[in-house]
């Protein structure tokens, strides 16, 4: 890894699942993986092409129960590319004895390189070089550049140029039982002398979609190169389609073959049919130089918003670092780019990269918005309308469960329906268990924080009139409505829930098919305290007139305004005998757990759920979580914020507070998430910046080092990714919008010497610098209201076209300023 790129060296097929889901290449409308356009599915490649928002349903017998699934469908394969000498055989990567490997993901231009140098099994060495794009500037075009030049040879090749509608749903291994067919292939033809299409239709959601792809020879070098006039014939299987082109090739004249590919569906704006829409956009494509071009310009205009630049103490891991950074940044973009915005999809937990959580979208969001509200908020507006428009299926799920309100799933797919399984396979057993994740409904306090605060940034009073606050309301009124009031101890509580550490689905002993989740879980209760308050808020803020209409088609009386008030001044936590709060009630009864005998005898034990079910046991007996729960409020809210949610609910406060829970429940997390990580990073910054910085560097590394072993090569984890360049962007340097202020407090670890960075508040763009003892905020030229900024109690008013400075305290002075 260095400053701008992702280099590997030589060629393992053990890593290819990993390689090739992290230099997948997309642009926010579809994505590629990373495989060789020689290879199929086969065990180590798995070629994968992804629509964002592309899914089907299909349903399985498993256990006697019939089990329906929504997946993210892998299309047709528009990679497929390869050349045989004469009548020999097809060139396949695994076959021929590689003598010179390199692969560059380049994240500056995001561009896919691959040089290969090999020997056949009759003796010949040949170089293949190729370049591959998704177009960041045109969204349905995507192209590859293949250099094949004889070292030692020269004769007829005959190339091989297809689209392949054979492919199934089959890169997560522990689905694979489930049915994976998800397409049918209804056509497939030349439509020209150098274009071929294939159209298809997904079973189930009936998505009609077209492929159709232009193949182009070119010998000689590109100061004198010069197009091929070549045979042409089709190579038509059940579900294939290929362009065979004879060529001659010699040592001193190689041949470029440029594959050009336009991918429409019927869901796609302004076209009348996506085959016909595929085959305009294909023939108005210039070749590759042309469109890289536009390729490279996009790029650099979204990396002059999202860039970050650090400064480490140690100058020899600032390079990699700061790499691995820009590697996150740019598969964030690659998922939620500017093409997403008028798209109808949220950000899947696992990017558009592979089949893993089967392209659901979860609560990650919690951890991508920031960064997007803070640089180009109109992506996370066009994201939230996702949401919005799942409002009706959100408030259906209420309704049939017996509540009022918006009840958001847990899993979120086409329609917004609950699409977490039933059951989910243990790989360490074998076995078929039962899946209670359904149960987080915190999911619609999550998406409530991120209306709030993206309406905090961005001042988008029009959002929140036409769409932000009927979502926060209809949260509101879920919460109000699940709620149950506890005459004896005048308080309400929050039952049969799970909060985040999905380790706990039960009490332990309870039947597993009919767990029926846990009470009072300290987060949920927490964040549904929040939306409360934020939903007397938004009344507040909106215009009598809109205000008065919205209460009026949602039925809102004060009656009920009033018992939210009440319920939020009166939600149940729970707290150990030594002050600690309670995960969720009853925790303290737990056993604990022997950290030290499962780790010698299993070393990784991040899934210690899985562990734990191979040996008949479960977590739901131990202290033990999976990721944070009660330290996700630290993450989320300053210790002034929480320090007021608890004083409106009624219970004590003191300063030693958040450090000894911190301590308490970082001792009985196994990290069984990659974003346990972040959080765990961020919310001992301020007490423990070395170890914030380890965490954050084992953040960094937990895609690329693939550190739950395996996991990565089934779909990336954006929500991680976004998240440990918030930890940069918002946590060291104390970022933070509250009460109409940009609030910053920086608090650099000491590896880490100088962060430099844009962001957007309130229509100013602004260039901020933080150093170890300044902090300087320059707003550029732009017509916009001035803006309040602050620094521990400092303000300064900052008008566009000006800038500021602020001397940062010393680590003594702060000290000093704590005792």
């Amino acid at each position: 890894m260095n400053g701008w790129s992702l280099v590997y060296e030589d060629y393992r097929p053990e890593q290819e699942g990993l390689r090739e889901a992290l230099c997948t290449l997309g642009n926010g409308y579809f994505a590629t993986r990373g495989a060789t356009p020689d290879a199929s599915a086969d065990g180590f490649h798995y070629p994968g092409t992804y629509l964002a928002g592309g899914y089907d349903r299909a349903t399985t017998e498993i256990q006697g129960r019939e089990v329906e699934n929504e997946d993210l469908v892998n299309l047709p394969n528009w990679l497929a590319l390869s050349f045989r000498v004469g009548q020999g055989p097809w060139l396949e990567i695994d076959d021929v004895e590689i003598l010179d490997y390199h692969q560059k993901l380049d994240l500056r231009e995001g561009v896919l390189h691959r040089a290969l140098r090999f020997r056949d099994v009759v003796g010949r060495t040949t170089w293949w070089r190729e370049r591959r794009l998704v177009s960041m500037a045109q969204p349905h075009l995507a192209a590859l550049a293949v250099e094949i030049e004889p070292e030692d040879w020269e004769g007829t090749i005959q190339i091989r140029s297809g689209l392949d509608g054979r492919v199934v749903n089959e890169g997560v291994a522990r689905y694979r039982e489930l049915e994976g067919r998800h397409l049918e292939i209804f056509e497939t033809e030349r439509i020209a002398e150098d274009r071929i299409l294939l159209r298809a239709r997904t079973r189930q959601s009936r998505l009609e979609l077209a492929m159709v792809a232009r193949t182009r020879a070119y010998s000689g070098h590109e100061e004198d190169e010069e197009a091929l006039e070549v045979e042409r014939e089709i190579d038509g299987r059940v579900g294939w389609i290929a362009e065979l082109l004879m060529l001659e090739v010699g040592t001193s004249r190689p041949v470029v073959v440029e594959k050009t590919v336009a991918l429409y569906t019927a869901r796609d704006r302004a076209i009348s049919e996506p085959a016909l829409a595929a085959g305009r956009e294909l023939g108005e494509a210039g070749r590759f130089a042309r469109l890289l071009d536009a390729h490279r310009l996009e790029w650099r205009q979204l990396w002059d918003v999202f860039d970050l630049e650090l400064s480490l103490s140690a100058a020899d891991d600032e390079e990699e670092t700061q790499g691995k950074l820009r590697l996150h940044t740019f598969h964030l973009l690659q998922t939620a780019s500017p093409h997403t915005t008028d798209l109808d999809v949220g950000v899947p937990a696992r990017g558009w990269h592979g089949e893993a959580y089967r392209g659901h979208v979860f609560w990650d969001e919690l951890f991508i918005f920031p960064i997007l509200s803070l640089r180009m908020p109109s992506l996370t507006r066009g994201l939230l309308q996702y949401r919005y428009r799942r409002l009706p299926e959100a408030r259906r799920m209420a309704r049939y469960a017996g509540y009022r309100g918006a009840m958001f799933p847990w899993q979120s797919g086409s329609n917004g329906r609950e699409e977490s399984q039933k059951l989910h396979l243990n790989p360490k057993s074998g076995r078929w268990v039962p899946d209670n994740s359904h149960r987080q409904r915190h999911i619609g306090a999550a998406i409530a924080y991120n209306v709030w605060h993206y309406q905090q940034v961005t001042d988008d009073h029009d959002f929140l009139y036409d769409f932000g606050a009927e979502l926060i309301l209809e949260i509101a009124r879920f919460w109000a409505s699940i709620a149950r009031y506890d005459a004896e101890l005048d308080r309400y509580e929050i039952c049969g829930v799970m909060g985040p550490d999905e380790y706990h689905t039960a009490y332990p002993d309870s039947d597993p098919e009919k767990a029926g989740g846990l009470d009072n879980n300290a987060y949920t209760n927490v964040m549904a305290a929040w939306v409360l308050g934020r939903a007397h808020d938004v009344l507040d803020m909106l215009p009598e007139l809109r205000c008065r209409e919205l209460r009026e088609r949602l039925a809102i009386s004060q009656e009920e305004v009033d018992r939210w008030i009440e319920i939020s001044r009166k939600l149940r936590l729970c707290f150990h005998d030594d002050g600690i709060l309670s995960q969720f009630e009853g925790y303290e009864k737990l056993e604990d757990f022997d950290w030290k005998h499962y780790r010698q005898k299993y070393g990784d034990i991040q899934r210690l759920d899985r562990i734990l079910e191979a040996e008949d046991d479960t977590p739901n007996r131990y202290k033990a979580s999976k990721q944070a729960d009660v330290l996700m409020l630290f993450y989320l809210f300053s210790s002034d914020e929480l320090e007021q949610i608890f004083e409106q609910l009624g219970y004590p406060w003191d300063p030693d507070f958040i450090p000894r829970n911190i301590a308490y429940y970082l001792d009985r997390t196994s990290h069984g998430s990659t974003l346990s990580w972040v959080t765990h990073a961020w919310v001992v910054a301020r007490s423990d910046r070395s170890a914030s910085w380890a965490l954050f560097l084992d953040a960094l590394d937990s895609d690329v080092a693939d550190i739950q072993g395996g996991t990565t090569p089934e779909g990336i984890h954006v929500g991680a990714m976004a998240g440990s360049v918030d930890l940069i962007h918002r946590c060291y340097t104390g970022v933070e919008s509250r009460n109409n202020v940009l609030h910053f407090n920086p608090c650099l670890p000491s590896e880490l010497e100088r962060i430099r960075f844009g962001l957007r508040y309130r229509r100013q763009l602004l260039d901020v610098e933080v150093t170890r003892d300044r902090l300087r905020i320059t707003s550029r030229p732009f017509a916009a209201w001035p803006i309040t900024v602050a620094y521990r109690g400092h303000f300064r008013e900052l008008a566009p076209g000006e800038r500021c400075e602020f001397r940062l305290l010393t680590p003594q002075e702060r000290d000093r300023e704590v005792a």
